[in-house]
């Protein structure tokens, strides 16, 4: 007996195995691992993936049969299957939330599937599942065992297509389309009937020879030269039958002129010779390419792509930021049309759900996308690229808590492809790396035509605020007009949304605080509201205070909305633009944004640091920093690495073609390392010098990290709790680990829950997976009382 394997839909410790269900006879042989089924579990049906086949069971009772299948082809191929066993295990996640990862969002929510004939023949052979229709819609209800069992055969034969149509988060598109009605001979009759001056007529009776058994959207009629009108007189007539076809959402916004290769500087070309050589001995290399910005390290992406893509196999790229992906995707389109692919959140669902379609199906070679399109279900990989590397958004916050990294190197691992790690600022730990021999150093040294990297100047904001208390210094602002005068662009950055950092009674000192959250309240001018952004409470702004009835309650620190109100002061004739979570919620507000700016159609764009990486404007010759040294004021050991990247990454946005660039840095801690570093973009030092403070301080990459945040209603439970698991691994761990907290977090309270948390550094703890486990599942036990605990593998985020 043939007995399947299903992870069930329970994210539970309990239920983190698979379980064994029979097979009933009209579904032997026809189930495939990958697929999701419904089972009865207890007294109710949930659904589960079927993740592989026994002969037998240990069960000692009587199998419970699969009910149904939801799936009628895997939805999470053999590779994705092995992928999500290996990530449960790296991030201590459950199965389920692993594979459901794997899955674009709207494929997660309840779905309608379509069923598509592969020709005419196949359609008149099985009148029992499409009642004479091309597609038809499948409804398990009309169709009994036997009928089920043909649609598997056929879908397993390639002579129907499967496609699902999202009922809640995204409706189909239908669209007019048309079929031809005719064979060979009638066409050869109608053409002897109709009219020589009947251009229309003909050259449609002629496609139809070419395009029989296919429907059309009026649009591909329209590009093959046929009119509406035409096809409505040949409705009329017989020639061919109207319906409504679902038509593909295209996710692309404009259109993009195709682009040769460039030629490559000698740095360049000897990275892509070591990448080209790695793809066609299929290693599982992983190569650390560090060039400085504007070097010309997108080029080397793209003719390695080429390389891959050449010897028949398929390539995927990750950025670290949605901003990123519309220049990139465009430049990758241009050099490979309509094989790419993209994945990112700002898509609808069903944007995703087609492009994940193209993926699977095969049809795209491609694939552009940011953290989670590191799951893209493409088969033959033959490079993984992976721009800006070090960005800590390539982490994921929330179970499962991946490393994309990491993935990314298993699926090379699996396919037998290299890596390519790219960055102007690499992270510590993947430097190390690369100084151990573990990777390779690909180093671009020069930006492209030998151009100069920009000059820098650092402004100690204690000195000027004694001036004035603008917060542009004179020097900035000075520069700002020159360029301004010169038609030239500016970016500003300000690493702080919203109007003002918050607001605070003069009289008595009363700040509004979120009565949620250990944090004090943001106020959005544009919407005249105080917001938390933890727990998204929203209040309005106090004309007086609640405290003590003063009026004089005054704003304190600036963020990017205060920020474009005091340039546009300052310079009424710029035209500015904003760029940062607020601006650009509405979809395709990212991509419009960088084409205005990039159009010149505006002077300055000031914004968070989504405009910091990657961007590539060639008539931006200034930008400006204006709080340099915000990230270094956080209690985290990688705060100095933080700012040294965003500095470095947001520098190399200015002089990237041949005008000259310059850079000017605000700062109240202007002889700071990481500061003097970046301003002469002197990566090296900077390594050797950070490298020191991590050997010293016991942090990665000397030492491997492990975070425990518990968290409940009761601050006391958090505590108690957290005290004892630090107990418990104390008696479980050896001396040499090294124990930290527990501790309340940096904002104790959020969204009315307490959290505490513990790190453990260490070397080589062989006890610790196991005493994470059992953490895990005593946990569980304890999870009615509102305790969660979360165990987060090399945590990038210490607060």
């Amino acid at each position: 007996m043939q007995v399947a394997q299903v992870i069930v839909d329970v994210p539970a410790r309990q239920t983190n195995s698979p379980f064994s269900y029979s097979i009933p006879d009209h579904l032997a042989d026809q189930i495939q691992p990958g697929m999701r089924v419904q089972v009865p579990f207890g007294n109710r049906k949930i659904t589960g993936f079927v993740v592989g086949f026994s002969d037998s069971s240990s069960f000692n009772g009587k199998l419970k049969p699969i009910a149904d299948l939801i799936d009628l082809y895997p939805v999470v191929n053999s590779e994705l299957l092995k992928l999500a066993e290996w990530l449960a295990d790296q991030t201590y996640s459950f199965k389920i939330s692993c594979l459901q990862t794997m899955l674009p969002g709207g494929m997660r929510t309840k779905n309608q599937k379509k069923l598509i004939a592969k020709n005419e023949q196949v359609c008149q052979q099985y009148p029992e599942i499409f009642q004479g229709q091309p597609e038809v819609e499948y409804d398990r209800q009309k169709y009994n065992n036997q009928v089920l069992a043909e649609i598997l055969n056929l879908q397993k034969a390639g002579d129907i297509q499967v496609e699902y149509d999202l009922t809640n988060r995204a409706r189909p598109i239908m669209r007019k389309a048309y079929r031809g009605q005719l064979n060979d001979v009638q066409i050869d009759d109608a053409l002897k009937t109709v009219r020589k001056n009947a251009r229309g007529q003909i050259q449609l009776l002629n496609l139809l020879k070419t395009h029989q058994n296919e429907t059309l959207l009026v649009s591909k009629w329209a590009s093959l030269g046929v009119t509406s009108a035409t096809l409505k007189a040949a409705e009329k007539k017989g020639w061919v039958a109207s319906t409504l076809k679902r038509h593909v959402r295209n996710p692309f916004l404009r259109d993009v002129a195709p682009s040769q290769p460039f030629k490559l500087q000698p740095d360049q070309q000897a990275a892509v010779d070591s990448i080209e050589q790695a793809v066609v001995h299929k290693k599982d290399q992983v190569f650390l390419l560090e060039g400085v910005t504007g070097s010309g390290k997108t080029e080397v992406y793209l003719q390695s792509i080429a390389h891959a893509l050449e010897l028949g196999r398929t390539a995927l790229m990750l950025v670290p930021e949605i901003t990123l992906t519309p220049q990139i995707v465009g430049r990758i389109r241009s050099r490979f049309g309509d094989q790419v692919a993209m994945l990112h959140s700002a898509m609808s669902s069903g944007e995703r759900y087609d492009e994940w379609q193209r993926i699977n199906q095969g049809k795209a070679k491609v694939v552009v996308g940011v953290r989670s399109a590191v799951f893209a279900p493409l088969s033959n990989i033959g490079l993984i690229i992976m721009d800006e590397e070090h960005d800590s958004s390539y982490k994921q916050a929330d179970n499962p808590r991946y490393q994309t990294r990491d993935v990314a190197k298993w699926r090379a691992a699996y396919n037998n492809c290299p890596v390519v790690l790219g960055s102007a600022t690499p992270s510590l730990e993947s430097r190390a790396r690369a100084m151990k021999g573990v990777y390779t150093l690909l180093k671009l040294p020069h930006r492209i035509n030998q151009h100069a990297l920009p000059h820098v100047s650092i402004i100690d904001m204690k000195t000027e605020l004694a001036k004035h208390h603008s917060a542009l210094s004179t020097k900035l602002a000075d520069a700002i007009q020159v360029r301004l005068d010169k038609h030239e662009q500016v970016i500003l950055l300000l690493n702080r949304r919203g109007y003002s950092a918050f607001l605070m009674c003069r009289d008595c000192g009363y700040v509004p605080r979120c009565p949620n959250c250990d944090i004090s309240l943001t106020m959005h001018k544009n919407t005249h509201t105080l917001n938390c952004h933890y727990c998204g409470h929203k209040e309005p702004v106090p004309t007086v205070c609640p405290q003590c009835h003063s009026k004089r309650i005054r704003f304190y620190g600036m963020g990017s909305e205060q920020l474009e109100e005091q340039v546009k002061d300052m310079f009424p004739t710029a035209r500015v633009l904003r760029m940062d979570v607020d601006t650009t919620r509405k979809k395709g507000s990212h991509e419009a944004i960088i084409d205005q700016f990039g159009a010149h159609k505006a002077d300055i764009l000031l914004g968070t640091q989504m405009i910091a990486k990657g961007l590539d404007f060639p008539e931006v010759t200034l930008v400006g920093v204006l709080n340099a040294d915000s990230a270094l004021q956080f209690p985290d050991f990688r705060s100095s690495e933080r700012t040294f990247e965003l500095l470095t990454q947001v520098s190399g946005r200015s002089g990237r073609a041949d005008k000259t660039g310059e850079v000017i840095i605000q700062t109240f801690n202007p002889d700071h390392y990481a500061i003097q570093l970046a301003k002469t973009q002197d990566y090296e030092k900077f390594y050797a010098t950070e490298m020191r403070v991590r050997h010293d301080g016991k942090y990665p990459p000397y030492y491997y990290t492990v975070k425990l945040t518990g968290n409940s209603p009761s601050e006391n439970q958090t505590a108690s709790e957290m005290f004892g698991i630090m107990n418990f691994l104390k008696k479980q761990l050896s001396p040499q680990a090294i124990i930290l907290g527990p501790t309340p977090k940096t904002i104790t309270r959020i969204d009315n829950r307490y959290y505490y948390q513990i790190i453990i550094k260490y070397r080589k703890e062989p006890q610790l997976k196991a005493t994470l486990d059992e953490i895990l599942v005593q946990s569980q036990k304890k999870q009615r009382q509102g305790l969660q605990i979360a165990i987060d593998n090399e945590p990038l985020d210490f607060m």
